[in-house]
């Protein structure tokens, strides 16, 4: 039951929607999801008293550092997938999440500051590394990127990523009207009013986002040996 954690120390990186686009997507696809909101302004929990979660949704709300290892082995028994928005600090709450993640994902907008933060989540899963004595796989998921034409940043941010070697999720995140708007209707992007501003073009970059997550984990799992018969 994968674990994906998102987090990045720097507030407005784009975590809360991530998390949300990602859950919905899934659900979306029949698979069943929970997300543990460790956001101190609980946008995910909001977003879920619109009444418009899921049926293979489950939204759980504030987990405490004393509990948050037993939150998600709950959620990991309950649901194949675990989704955890994590606060914007490096806190022990974020430390213990991450110990128990099978995927971080690092939303990093294009900026030398954004750069600087993504530097810093990579050197906590290099801590927890080091703690539980296994790999912690991560990616770097570059958001609120422009839908047309790359600035000189944005390339030099993805360049110096690439040449350190950090993994970078090759769906991207645009700025989108559409991702905000499903916080503001709390719904996903597929109920929203078909008038949206190039609301296909934002479900089709979702369900990238989604997918690659997905190929992620199928990665990983180990093929079934065909059976030889005598």
């Amino acid at each position: 039951m994968p674990v994906i954690s998102l987090a990045s120390p720097k507030g407005g990186a784009g975590k809360t929607t991530a998390a949300m686009l990602l859950a919905t997507e899934l659900s979306q696809k029949g698979l069943g999801v929970t997300v543990i909101d460790c956001d101190p302004r609980q946008w995910s929990v909001k977003w879920g008293k619109g009444g418009s979660v899921p049926e293979k949704m489950t939204i759980e709300s504030k987990p405490t550092e004393e509990n948050i290892i037993d939150v998600i082995d709950e959620a990991k028994s309950k649901s194949p997938f675990v989704i955890i928005d994590l606060e914007g600090t490096s806190s022990m709450l974020v430390a213990f999440a991450i110990s128990r993640s099978d995927l971080v994902i690092i939303p990093t907008q294009a900026g030398p500051m954004e750069g600087e933060s993504a530097a810093d989540a990579i050197k906590l899963i290099r801590q927890q590394e080091k703690g539980m004595g296994r790999k912690i796989p991560f990616a770097v998921l570059m958001t609120r990127m422009r839908a047309a034409i790359r600035t000189k940043i944005e390339r030099s941010l993805t360049e110096q990523l690439e040449a350190a070697d950090i993994p970078v999720l090759s769906t991207q995140l645009t700025e989108r009207n559409a991702f905000k708007m499903i916080f503001d209707h709390q719904c996903s992007l597929e109920e929203l009013p078909s008038s949206t501003y190039k609301l296909d073009d934002a479900i089709a970059n979702a369900r990238s986002f989604a997918g690659e997550v997905i190929s992620i984990f199928k990665a990983k799992t180990p093929k079934k040996r065909k059976q030889v018969t005598a």
